[in-house]
């Protein structure tokens, strides 16, 4: 594999170190400006909505710009933005600032995706987009802990010019060993925008959506259902939650490489394995090893899906990937933000902490449905017949003329 893969890889770790490590650091950030946690909260609420909002936004008014040249610009706003933290004299300031980081953040994946797909040839996509968002897992197992540590030993500041400085050594190696590619789509916005009219690209952007809420509706209260329902102790719920992150890096590897030669059969397979897990922690709750197993599980599952939800959208999109891509980048934080939501009006209407795991299966079962329905559209797409087909590579070939 070329090594930029890896550059994007290291890239994508400080991303996603800076996007994790605010719910570790939310004492120290409300004690230092005097507002509550639920204030300070808002921290990792605007980041979301950052990415939500202002990545497909960037990403649409780049698409004129070379790939590369719009990842170190993409990189640079990131350094500033985190070290306009690191130096925030207000929470208004800081809040602002990490609007500015996530646009950038969000904007970075959805182009970094198309980049890491054509370094290598099509058989091999989905791993490299395995590569590229491996980084993210190791954020989650080794980024965010070294993050919270340093913030509680140095001051929080210090953790984002930390963080900046990783961002300084990305952006020299992007600068140095990523290749130049062409513009985005010489065609445009418009071009780009047209790819929406698939419905094939909707269905993937509910897929990406619902497996991400489902994930989330679940992980944002482990900590509490590992101590108050399955007995481990507090000190024991790092370590546990390493093993979860261990996890994840397994299933985006094994993503990778089985996408690659069945990427809806991995899609799905992985959905399939998310529901049943979410669905076995009501089982596995009262059981320590059995619960030991279940989360390691939860967790290739987890991050075995998103290469394959990556690439998929990408794979419709072909001609125009890049403000599709990053749309589904901001569909994971859509889903993100709204499975913690779902799982917070289980809790508060009395059902218990395995309430959410409840609802994140049935949310992974939601996916696996709209994902099988794609799988239906793509089965019917293939009877069509050979004149259909070569009418459309005629009309398809005008378009690309046309643009020239």
């Amino acid at each position: 594999m070329p090594i930029a893969l890896f550059v994007l890889g290291l890239t994508v770790f400080s991303l996603g170190t800076t996007e994790f490590m605010i719910a570790g650091l939310l004492p120290e950030l409300s004690g230092s400006f005097g507002v509550s946690l639920p204030q300070a909260g808002l921290l990792i609420s605007l980041f979301a909505l950052g990415v939500v909002l202002g990545a497909p936004l960037i990403t649409a008014a780049t698409t004129r710009v070379p790939r590369k040249t719009a990842l170190v610009v993409l990189l640079v706003v990131f350094v500033v933005g985190e070290v306009i933290a690191a130096a925030a004299p207000s929470f208004g300031v800081l809040m602002a600032a990490r609007v500015v980081t996530a646009v950038a953040h969000g904007s970075f994946f959805g182009i970094g995706a198309v980049v890491a797909a054509n370094l290598v040839e099509p058989a091999k996509r989905a791993r490299a987009i395995s590569i590229m968002f491996g980084g993210l897992t190791i954020a989650t197992i080794a980024g965010v802990p070294l993050g919270t540590f340093v913030g509680q030993h140095f001051g929080w500041r210090a953790t984002f010019l930390a963080v900046a400085v990783l961002g300084l050594i990305d952006l020299v190696g992007v600068v140095a060993l990523v290749p130049h590619q062409p513009r985005a789509g010489h065609l445009g916005v418009r071009h780009e925008l047209a790819a929406f009219r698939n419905p094939k690209v909707w269905l993937a952007l509910g897929t990406t959506m619902l497996s991400q809420a489902a994930l989330y509706t679940a992980y944002t209260y482990i900590a509490p259902l590992l101590t108050d329902v399955t007995g481990f102790s507090t000190g024991l719920v790092p370590p546990l939650l390493a093993l979860f992150g261990i996890g994840t890096f397994l299933g985006s590897v094994l993503g990778g490489r089985f996408a690659d030669r069945s990427l809806m059969g991995t899609l799905c397979a992985g959905l399939l394995l998310l529901a049943v897990m979410l669905g076995v922690f009501s089982l596995a709750a009262h059981s320590k090893p059995a619960m030991v197993v279940t989360l390691f599980l939860f967790g290739i599952g987890s991050f075995l899906i998103n290469p394959a939800l990556q690439t998929r959208v990408m794979n419709e999109t072909e001609g125009a990937p890049t403000l599709a891509s990053t749309s589904n980048i901001s569909a994971f934080n859509v889903g993100n933000a709204l499975g913690p939501w779902l799982g917070g009006i289980g809790i508060s209407a009395g059902a218990g902490l395995l309430s959410p795991s409840w609802i994140g299966a049935g949310l992974a079962v939601a996916s696996l449905v709209v994902a099988l329905a794609a799988v239906g559209l793509d089965r019917r797409g293939d009877t069509r017949t050979g004149e259909e087909v070569d009418n459309d590579a005629g009309r398809a070939g005008e378009l690309v003329e046309g643009g020239r």
